[in-house]
């Protein structure tokens, strides 16, 4: 009898009690098949190798948007926004293949010192002594000014991608959600739409220059795309370039004051300066799940997975595996292994802008640390309402002295 909880259920994320029933899928069950949820029948994989291993087949679990898309909710009928991450090849590694420099090392050394500045500006300007939100000052603050760099869109609107973001991730049920309906979802990133088509024209009719949009406007795989497409791509961009990093700077920020110890550490040897930011990666873990779907009949862990079955790959519960990672329910600085995690994924979907999401976390400790800032968190996060982001939207914090 099926008696385990639906880890499918956005409360359990919005009110960080999901790491019990995932032990328990962990220990009795981690390839479990939930019969009845609100999603309809699906698969848990929910051990880190089992994950991995369907990560790396994906000619058997597809990502295909007509397929249902990547998340454990299917896209509605009719309105499927399709993109790279819910592509298969060959159409997702020619359009994954045209964005990709812009987060290749080259350019990642080139936009170092920008990011530098902005971020020294950013703590420089916060109030001491005085309570603010670290959500909006410093974590939406900084990912909003990379995204409009790396789009070569107005700084002074760059806030509008931050709300472009929250409307694509929206749980439509969540009553504290920007929008309240697919329908009205839609309408607001047909909007999107329409700004970013304008600044797509001017650029299809200039040179080639080294931003995201201009990228698609000049290559053969994305220069064409149908309206759907075109929405569902820079969707898909918008929230990969905000959601990862702006929730693990704020991810991180709660680790560090619920362990001093460990960052003192960090403090002690600058060294450990990447190992913090992948540990906090790991344990924020940005994106809960993935789904994918069974394109043949395969088994996985004994279980016998059917031609069209819904398999969603839970990175929480992976992250926290403890056949594949030491003590992963503490936030330890200095793992042997600090990039072994599933945060970003694997495979061909791998997040193609890790090494940026990383760098920007790294900048921030950096100059936090310069600055010897005493943060003190002063009230609860306030957490997403959401099965497939970890978010944060808001968090108390004065900075003493």
């Amino acid at each position: 009898m099926d008696d385990y909880p639906d880890v499918g259920d956005p409360c359990l994320y919005r009110d960080d009690t999901w790491r019990p029933a995932f032990d328990r899928l962990r220990r009795d069950d981690p390839v479990h098949r939930h019969e009845e949820s609100p999603y309809g029948a699906y698969w848990s994989v929910t051990r880190y190798a089992d994950i991995m291993k369907v990560e790396l087949d994906h000619a058997t679990y597809s990502s295909a948007s007509e397929l249902g898309g990547i998340q454990i909710a299917d896209q509605p009928k009719g309105q499927e926004l399709p993109n790279f991450i819910r592509m298969d090849p060959p159409r997702h590694t020619a359009q994954r293949k045209t964005v990709a420099p812009i987060v290749a090392p080259s350019n990642l050394a080139n936009m170092e010192a920008l990011i530098r500045q902005r971020t020294a500006g950013v703590l420089d300007g916060l109030p001491r002594n005085a309570p603010f939100d670290w959500v909006d000052r410093v974590s939406t603050e900084l990912t909003a000014m990379m995204l409009a760099t790396l789009f070569d869109f107005p700084q002074a609107e760059r806030r509008k991608l931050t709300y472009w973001s929250d409307v694509a991730i929206a749980n439509v049920a969540d009553k504290d959600a920007v929008v309240h309906s697919e329908a009205e979802r839609l309408a607001e990133l047909r909007q999107m739409a329409e700004i970013m088509a304008a600044l797509w024209k001017e650029r299809a009719a200039r040179p080639p220059t080294f931003d995201l949009i201009s990228m698609m406007a000049h290559s053969e795989a994305t220069q064409n795309m149908p309206l759907n497409e075109f929405i569902g791509t820079f969707g898909l961009l918008i929230v990969g370039g905000n959601d990862t990093t702006r929730n693990s700077m704020t991810g991180g920020l709660i680790a560090a004051q619920e362990n001093p110890a460990e960052l003192d550490k960090v403090r002690a040897d600058a060294r450990l300066l990447d190992n913090l930011v992948s540990e906090t990666i790991r344990w924020q873990t940005p994106v809960i799940h993935m789904r994918r779907t069974a394109t043949r009949d395969a088994e996985l862990a004994g279980r016998r997975i059917a031609r069209g079955d819904k398999v969603v790959m839970w990175y929480v519960s992976g992250n926290r595996d403890e056949t594949a990672i030491d003590e992963p329910d503490r936030f330890v600085i200095g793992r042997p292994r600090p990039r072994h995690h599933l945060s970003f994924g694997a495979g061909i979907h791998r997040c193609v802008g890790d090494r940026l999401a990383e760098m920007q976390l790294r900048i921030l400790w950096e100059e936090i640390l310069k600055r010897d800032l005493a943060f003190e968190i002063v009230g609860p996060p306030v957490r997403l309402y959401s099965n497939f982001i970890r978010g944060i939207r808001a968090l108390p914090v004065v900075i003493r002295g």
